[in-house]
């Protein structure tokens, strides 16, 4: 099952990360809601609150849910909003699956993770109010096993407090493994489980949460 779809996931997350700054408009500004800007200190991935999911396809019918179960991304003062992936964290609720997806697929021995960047303007910051949200598209870069490819998502990013903020997807992200050449190692993982087909391309999905530094 192709895994290279998460990581179209964690393009939008590194998207919802620079969503994060950007600007709101007509934000309220009052005693009570008004906050430090989000261009103040920089932002860190809170692991426990977030996910990032994958829906594979086999056979033509069978769906099955995949994610990724160790990730980590900032959004430095500058505007460079990063995401790592941890490709051998990647869960699929098989043992087997797991390690062909590790040893096969990925590759970890010599490519362990993959990350997305993306690089924002921050005089464009500005704070969003707590309790505001706002929709954002953006572009972010994934680095795979050497392989580049842009990913464009929209998010939507809530402030849920001062110091914390929340990105979903606005419609899951479609990731193809022509994207990062894997068509070969897919190929491979289908003849292994003798499967008729595996599906290029599948929905990613996730849930970030950033927390302040």
């Amino acid at each position: 099952m192709p895994i290279v779809r998460p990581l179209a996931l964690a393009a939008a997350l590194a998207l919802g990360l620079a969503a994060c700054a950007e600007p709101a408009a007509d934000a309220p500004r009052d005693a009570a809601t008004e906050a430090a800007s989000v261009t103040e200190g920089a932002w860190t991935l809170d692991p426990a609150g977030s996910r990032l999911a994958y829906v594979s396809i086999k056979a033509g019918e069978i769906a099955e849910s995949n994610r990724f179960d160790t990730l980590s991304g900032t959004v430095a003062a500058d505007g460079t909003a990063t995401l790592d992936i941890d490709l051998a964290s990647v869960n699929t609720g098989v043992d087997i699956r797991n390690e062909r997806m590790r040893e096969i697929f990925f590759q970890v021995a010599d490519n362990p993770k993959a990350v997305v960047t993306a690089k924002l303007d921050p005089a464009a910051f500005a704070g969003l109010a707590v309790g505001q949200s706002i929709t954002r598209s953006m572009n972010a870069t994934i680095a795979l096993k050497g392989v580049e490819s842009t990913v464009e998502t929209e998010v939507l990013v809530t402030r849920v407090s001062a110091d914390r903020v929340t990105v979903v997807p606005t419609a899951p992200v479609i990731i193809s493994t022509d994207m990062f050449e894997l068509t070969d190692e897919l190929g491979e993982l289908r003849a292994l489980a003798q499967l008729p087909s595996i599906t290029p391309a599948v929905p990613v999905t996730f849930a970030l949460t950033f927390v302040r530094s």
